[in-house]
């Protein structure tokens, strides 16, 4: 089956799903198919003309100026990457109307229990990350800014479409539906993922791993606050693990984006870059590496906030953001992402986690541990009951469990395309 591009992309999802749906919280992992948007044809055998190419060179100029803005201090960063100083008010959420003129906020009170996290893997071979490549130079953006990763000419390029730079691919489909006649309602999650450097079979594919906040139908409507780290050669132009932020108010289609690419999340650190490199990186059969993640509403004024490692407070999403995910969220998901564009007609060989199937285990395959949910009360608490889905475990699969050490947690991944994945 082909689009009228000549393709399609097809998402592999693998989660650890918290379902309002049903009493017991669920994890899975499913393929959704999805469409490319105009920009993703087939290329021509004619040359553009150079008034065409004239035309592409003026927006990407335009774009470039939208999105780099004015800065205090530049970092050149060890993997080529230009780490921009700017000053906290000049960031691309304050374009929004309504941040115009407005203060940035202080973090709210965290969930309670938020110290009560089960540590230590039984081997004393994990650590956590909250290092960047770019730290590696030594220098540090002053008070008052936000570190933002440059937008390149390089980056634009190579992307499939200027119109749909920074976002995801648009989903289409049946997916899972977060409305339904449950009355599950949460206010957030924590989990720690540990980092690895999936291979990816085309420079178009990307992987991932992350946590999903989800609220509405998965129609026009799906809200989702997505935070993890990722590998994506055309969103990077590298195959280096990084930390990301995505948001959504109308499933992937005109509404949101990766990290500062359009107006919406609001950055209150200056020490950590968004869409830059995480360093060090899991090693298969050698010392483990996480990052943790938590996201919470504030039950005061609403927003949803974003902590990463121990205690540092990246930033948070304005609730006038959103519409279901303004209230509170229906579901929370923990697991992978894999788009698959069935390069030569095959499965793809893009790895999801570590690229090695859950069944090996610790310092083999890739983990998330210690899954909390935030409930109405503001209370941090266990995730339990959590149902395991693969929708082609022959691709990528998932196993979970609970112990003293992990609390609730689960592998997950694989290689993609092998005997058992055609």
């Amino acid at each position: 089956m082909a689009s009228l591009s000549g393709f399609y992309f097809v998402p592999l999802l693998l989660l650890l799903m918290l379902l309002l749906a049903s009493p017991p919280t669920a994890a899975l992992a499913s393929s959704k198919p999805v469409s490319g948007d105009a920009g993703n044809s087939t290329a021509s055998a004619t040359r553009l003309r150079p008034g065409k190419e004239l035309v592409k060179y003026k927006r990407i100029r335009a774009l470039l100026k939208k999105l780099n803005k004015p800065s205090l201090k530049t970092i050149k960063s060890q993997d080529g990457d230009i780490i921009d100083c700017v000053p906290s008010h000049l960031q691309p959420a304050f374009d929004h109307p309504k941040l115009k003129g407005q203060k940035i906020l202080n973090p709210p009170e965290r969930p309670k229990n938020y110290n009560f996290t089960i540590v230590g893997s039984g081997s004393g071979k994990v650590g956590e990350v909250v290092v960047q490549v770019w730290h590696a130079t030594g220098e540090a953006c002053p008070e008052g800014t936000v570190p933002i990763r440059r937008t390149t000419e390089k980056d634009l390029l190579r992307a499939s479409s200027l119109r749909r730079y920074g976002r995801k691919p648009v989903h289409r489909g049946v997916r899972r539906d977060s409305t339904s006649n449950g009355h599950e309602q949460y206010y957030g999650a924590k989990a720690s993922v540990n980092v690895w450097s999936p291979r990816i079979g085309d420079p178009s594919e990307f992987s991932l791993s992350q946590i999903w906040v989800i609220s509405g139908s998965f129609g026009n409507d799906l809200n989702t606050i997505e935070a993890g780290w990722q590998v994506s050669p055309q969103l990077y132009g590298d195959s280096n693990p990084r930390f990301f932020t995505y948001w959504t108010t109308d499933a992937y289609q005109e509404t949101g984006c990766y990290n500062h690419n359009c107006r919406g999340f609001v950055q209150t650190t200056n020490k950590i870059a968004i869409g830059a490199a995480i360093t060090p990186e899991s090693v298969y059969n050698g010392r483990q590496f996480d990052i943790t993640l938590m996201l919470w509403k504030d039950p005061k004024h609403g927003h949803w906030w974003l902590e990463l490692g121990s205690g540092l407070v990246v930033g948070y999403w304005p609730s006038y953001l959103f519409t279901h995910l303004a209230r509170h969220a229906n579901m929370v998901q923990f697991g992978g992402e894999v788009v698959n564009n069935w390069p030569s007609g095959s499965h793809t060989a893009t790895q999801m986690g570590s690229g090695h199937f859950p069944s090996e285990g610790f310092d083999r395959a890739a983990y998330f541990r210690n899954l909390q949910v935030v409930d109405w009360d503001n209370n941090l608490i266990p995730a339990a009951s959590l149902k395991l889905l693969a929708d082609h475990p022959g691709c990528y699969d998932i196993q979970g469990g609970s112990n003293s050490y992990w609390g609730s947690y689960f592998y997950y991944g694989g290689p993609g395309r092998n005997v058992k994945c055609p």
